[in-house]
């Protein structure tokens, strides 16, 4: 389900329209910046999916 939404989002821009905004992104940030903004984009969603499926580790202790 999510992929479907990824790909409708994506679906109006080209290749040449997301190498920009890629290059932009690394202009912005640094190549040694990304790194760390993606590990915490990723903790952010997995915390996330743990929260709206009921998972606490709270909970467990």
């Amino acid at each position: 389900m999510e992929n479907l939404l990824v790909l409708g989002f994506l679906g109006g821009l080209g290749a040449p329209e997301i190498i920009v905004i890629l290059l932009i992104i690394l202009l912005l940030f640094g190549g040694k910046k990304i790194p760390e903004l993606m590990r915490g984009l990723g903790r952010g969603v997995k915390e996330f999916k743990d929260a709206a499926k009921g998972e606490n580790k709270e909970e467990g202790q």
